[in-house]
């Protein structure tokens, strides 16, 4: 979050603060829901927008629902609809093999999108 601050303080920015909840699919368990309440996410989004704003950043925050293995989509499809300039985003910091191994939403969202990606460890 201390990077999108400081990006959005140089530039006069915004930041928008997303949050994804992922539902897993569990077979005949049908959709299973996520591990994290909403009330949490919730509390998590608006206590990063509320130190953002605080920094003097204008910041917005959204929770969404989506399926397990989709975020990197659902982050690209938001930068573009909110017009977002750059993305950053977190890692797990999982080395290169597992990151391969197990599809890394970081690397799969720099390939997804045009827009720069800051990917903060």
């Amino acid at each position: 979050m201390l990077a999108a601050r400081d990006l959005a303080l140089l530039s006069s920015g915004e930041v928008w603060v997303l949050h994804l909840r992922e539902h897993e699919y569990g077979g005949k368990a049908g959709l299973l829901p996520p591990l994290e309440t909403a009330d949490a996410a919730g509390a998590e989004v608006a206590a990063s927008v509320e130190t953002l704003t605080k920094a003097g950043v204008k910041a917005h925050g959204l929770v969404k629902n989506t399926m397990y293995r989709h975020a990197a989509r659902v982050i690209v499809a938001d930068a573009i609809e909110l017009g977002c300039g750059v993305i950053v985003m977190g890692s797990r910091g999982r080395g290169d093999l597992a990151g391969l191994v197990l599809g890394s939403t970081a690397h799969k969202v720099i390939h997804l999108t045009d827009r720069p990606v800051l990917v903060i460890r």
